[in-house]
């Protein structure tokens, strides 16, 4: 608890970082799920994958308040590099998610500038101009890309000398896992820190934020920099375990789907964008078997239910059932 002042008022404390039984918990569910789904490792880290890149966005659009429709630019740019990288002999993964994260970070630096001085309205309009800008590059640069066929002819080395990347996916979703609980861990430490705190004043009221010494465009750009390199692995990541890379990463559905699935699991909290991206795919596996041609309007019909009836999304619902039921509240 807070211990009170001089004056008997209660001084403000961070938020803990402590973890807490239903984290470990979580996390070790998806460890477990490696053993007992074991025909399911592929699409378990597709959706690991898909996991890290939402919440790469959720530190800028649930922390930051920054709206972005072409974030598919920055896993896209760490998808190629990680690709080319591998065609041209460079095969070691991790030092090759490493410049994948870097190329991410450097371009997310780069544009920042662009995204974080504007509105809503403007950011949504540059975000999603840098997406398709990227994906034509990508199109036109056919010697280096592949363009319109992908970049086929990725062969990735053992991980660590000693893991190949098998058709079961059982080293994708060991290093999928791995990835995406390292940086899931970097993305919380920073979020519960004094400059995730500031993150959040801004978002709530960006006027306000330099009254109290707050520098908001460097804030901004610092932590549109730290998800852009997060996208960068995600993308390097998807091409590591899959082994080829196409134009898709850059397209627009990527980054609307992920604006999707931020808003099934709920945005500002980091683990809603690992429930929404679990959601969402499993949702869409399931109903494009279920019905091939009309899945999407039973996909529209959840996003459109959540919406209405759970703010803040499945972890906002989850939240209010606790409190009604006497739990205790994030």
């Amino acid at each position: 608890m807070s211990e009170p002042g001089p004056a008997g008022a209660v001084a403000p404390r961070l938020p803990t970082d402590r973890w807490r039984a239903a984290e470990i918990v979580f996390w070790l569910a998806l460890v477990a799920a490696f053993f007992l789904f074991p025909q399911h490792r592929v699409l378990g880290s597709q959706i690991l994958i898909t996991a890290l890149f939402a919440v790469s966005l959720d530190l800028i659009l649930g922390y930051a308040g920054i709206v972005s429709l072409g974030h598919a630019a920055y896993f896209g740019l760490g998808a190629y590099v990680a690709g080319i990288l591998a065609v041209h002999g460079w095969g070691e993964p991790i030092s090759g998610l490493l410049i994948a994260g870097l190329a991410g970070a450097l371009f997310g630096f780069a544009t920042s500038i662009l995204v974080v001085r504007g509105s809503d309205l403007a950011q949504l309009m540059v975000t999603l101009g840098i997406g398709l800008m990227m994906y034509e590059l990508a199109n036109q640069l056919s010697s280096i890309t592949g363009g319109a066929d992908g970049l086929s002819g990725v062969a990735m080395n053992k991980l660590l000398g000693a893991f190949s990347f098998d058709l079961a996916g059982s080293t994708a979703y060991v290093y999928s896992v791995v990835v995406l609980f390292l940086l899931f861990v970097v993305a919380r430490r920073i979020v519960a820190s004094p400059f995730g705190l500031s993150l959040r004043g801004v978002r709530e009221n960006r006027k306000r934020m330099p009254a109290i010494g707050a520098p908001v465009t460097r804030r901004l750009i610092a932590v549109y920099t730290v998800s852009a390199a997060m996208a960068g692995v995600a993308g390097g990541l998807l091409t590591q375990t899959t082994q080829f890379v196409g134009l898709d990463v850059f397209g627009f559905p990527r980054s609307a789907d992920l604006m999707i699935m931020l808003v099934l699991g709920g945005a500002g909290r980091l683990y809603g964008g690992i429930v929404g991206a679990a959601v969402f795919m499993l949702a869409h596996h399931w109903l494009s078997d279920l019905n091939p041609i009309y899945w999407q309007f039973w996909l529209g019909l959840l996003l459109v239910v959540v919406v209405l009836f759970a703010r803040g999304g499945l972890l906002g619902a989850i939240d209010v059932v606790r409190g009604r039921f006497g739990g205790r509240e994030r």
